[in-house]
């Protein structure tokens, strides 16, 4: 009989902890520097369990972001599809960058994930946002590396607890 996987729990705690830290409030003047904390662990998951991580799951965990952050129905559910499909497309090529040409990668991704961003936004009706608005896929970058190496940690940490 084989013991039951702590890979859903990590996923799942990853997924709470990331949606609180969506959370916290940034003063006005800093709110452009609030990284996408759900992104960054799609990517993640995307990259290094995808069996883990589908379309599907994208869009159900962007349903629960939508819920979650107020924002308009539908709008981080297609945020994290498309972000999960270009991962997912690329992840033969993107697993084995090192990290800071993954950053790099990264940081496209995010931007494109603000054109969807801005593209939903002006279709809604909202108008266009600050200039700031381009500086979270930027903080996104710098922080990969140690997300990475973080969510990497405690993957490996629970798989060897399953051993």
């Amino acid at each position: 009989m084989s013991r039951p996987r702590s890979g859903p729990l990590l996923f799942l705690g990853a997924l709470i902890a990331a949606l609180l830290l969506g959370l916290v409030p940034f003063p006005d003047p800093l709110d452009g520097f609030k990284p996408y904390w759900i992104g960054l662990l799609v990517i993640y998951m995307a990259l290094e369990a995808p069996e883990r991580l589908g379309l599907g799951v994208a869009f159900l965990v962007g349903l629960a972001a939508d819920i979650v952050y107020g924002t308009l129905l539908g709008e981080q559910a297609l945020r994290l599809c498309i972000l999960a499909f270009l991962v997912l497309r690329f992840r033969a090529r993107l697993r084995f960058f090192p990290l800071s040409q993954q950053a790099l990668a990264v940081l496209v991704l995010l931007a494109n994930d603000r054109v969807v961003v801005l593209a939903v936004r002006v279709a809604s009706g909202e108008g266009v946002p600050r200039a700031d608005f381009w500086i979270s896929p930027v903080v996104g970058m710098l922080l990969w590396p140690w997300v990475f190496l973080l969510l990497d940690q405690l993957r490996l940490r629970a798989r060897h607890r399953d051993v």
